[in-house]
């Protein structure tokens, strides 16, 4: 089905295929449905003049920014852009100026557009809190990282979080032939889309990186007749290193999962393998060691509570010695993370702990636990009753320590392992048949 012309073909031929073929419309943007298509959430937004801030969450190529800009250019309201690569506190400060100096009365607030918000420090998203809760500007954000770790809980709390998905193989090939027939370059040939395979799979559902590899074939095919495209021509012209264009999508997706997997799986084999397709793909280090320490905390935890010192370790020799010796303590902690036992009762510990307090509310801590630095607090009560673990034999005494209403909660559950065994046997000789169950 052909797609209407509001692409930036006039932008010029100098720009890649990619930038080229970016639309200017609703009605252009392929793929994501579930957020454009009629009666979908952006589209409302669009159509009834209103947005809210809200956060784009998803793989490269999928049209983050294109999205962004679109809605900007269709409200006709100032657009902004940020990368949190290359701005600080200082220039989201002079950003929200300009902003606030651009706003007119019954206008929509302007655009801030932020790429790669996850990569902004406490700091420089503690600044936008201000301009977004006084509606200075509207934020979207970007972003290939899970919103719930990368973005401060004050800023989630304003901001609705969409997600993007990869691109299906239906929609990569409508935009294949739409810029095969359309752009100002492509379309001087005639493009032979004998197998897709190839391109399909190397694409992995990012557009850009279908499009740099159409502009590859284009640019490197014979003078004379069609452009083939086939999937040995696909192979042979990305020279077997389907990372060569984009090392974001795949790698930060699909390999780290495996990665992850695999060590949770305790494979060693595996896991060095995909963090050999992370380093021969070019991914940040610091990226590989920060899933590391994850790792080491959600996976392994109590089983090997040294897994997380080697991680910690090994991220801070990645930082010390630079590349590409940091590879082999990447590879080390690597090893010894599939290696070790494996528990996630803290990381399960938590996620209930945090269920429970969402549930109740903010239950009154009790008065033998409460702080009494002035003597109003100490007649009221304040820290009264409270007994000093360290007073008592074992450095310990039986005392209440949750809320009234929560005092026979369990959220930390040990696991069969070695390690957590003998916490156990601690928490049963201390409190007995709490901890037998």
């Amino acid at each position: 089905m052909a797609l209407p012309v509001f692409f930036r073909n006039f932008v010029g031929v100098m720009q890649p295929l990619a930038e080229r073929m970016r639309p200017l419309t609703l009605e252009g943007y392929i793929g994501q449905q579930h957020l454009v298509g009629p009666g979908a959430v952006l589209r409302r937004m669009v159509e009834s003049g209103h947005i809210s801030s809200f956060i784009l969450w998803g793989p490269p190529g999928v049209g983050k920014t294109t999205l962004a800009g679109i809605i900007a250019r269709q409200l006709d309201v100032p657009f902004f852009t940020l990368s949190a690569v290359a701005s600080g506190v200082k220039e989201v400060r002079d950003v929200i100026e300009k902003a606030r100096s651009s706003r007119f009365f019954n206008q929509n607030n302007p655009i801030l557009f932020i790429d790669e918000i996850h990569r902004f420090s406490k700091s420089q998203q503690d600044s936008l809190l201000g301009a977004v809760e006084q509606g200075v500007v509207t934020l979207i954000g970007a972003t290939t990282e899970n919103p719930s770790f990368e973005v401060i809980r004050p800023l989630l709390s304003r901001c609705q979080v969409y997600t993007l998905q990869p691109l299906e193989e239906n929609d990569l090939m409508r935009l294949a032939h739409y810029a095969a027939e359309h752009d100002v370059l492509l379309c001087k040939r005639t493009f032979r889309f004998a197998e897709t395979g190839a391109l399909m799979r190397y694409s992995g559902g990012d557009a850009r990186k279908l499009l740099n590899i159409l502009e590859l074939i284009f640019e490197s095919a014979p003078e004379e007749g069609d452009v083939e495209v086939t999937d040995a021509i696909v192979t042979e012209r990305l020279q077997q290193n389907p990372m060569a264009y984009d090392k974001d999508g795949e790698m930060h997706y699909d390999i780290i999962s495996a990665f992850i997997k695999s060590i949770r799986g305790s494979d060693p084999d595996a896991a060095l393998y995909w963090l050999a397709r992370m380093i021969e793909g070019g991914e940040d280090p610091a990226f590989i060691a920060r899933r590391l320490v994850i790792s080491a905390s959600e996976d392994i935890g109590l089983a090997n509570p040294n897994a997380l010192l080697l991680a910690n370790a090994a991220f801070d020799a990645v930082m010390k010695i630079g590349w590409p010796e940091g590879r082999i303590p990447l590879a080390e902690a690597t090893v010894y993370l599939a290696a070790s036992p494996k528990s996630n009762s803290a990381y399960m510990g938590i996620g209930e702990a945090l269920q429970t307090v969402q549930q109740t509310g903010n239950q009154p801590v009790p008065l033998h636990l409460r702080n009494a630095p002035t003597k109003l607090m100490k007649d009221l009560g304040y820290s009264d009753g409270y007994k000093y673990a360290h007073d008592y034999e074992g450095h310990f005494v039986r005392q209440q320590f949750l809320p009234d209403e929560l005092q026979q909660e369990r959220f930390w559950h040990p696991q069969p392992n070695p390690a957590e065994d003998k916490l156990r046997a601690q928490m049963i000789k201390c409190w007995g048949e709490r901890f037998e169950k």
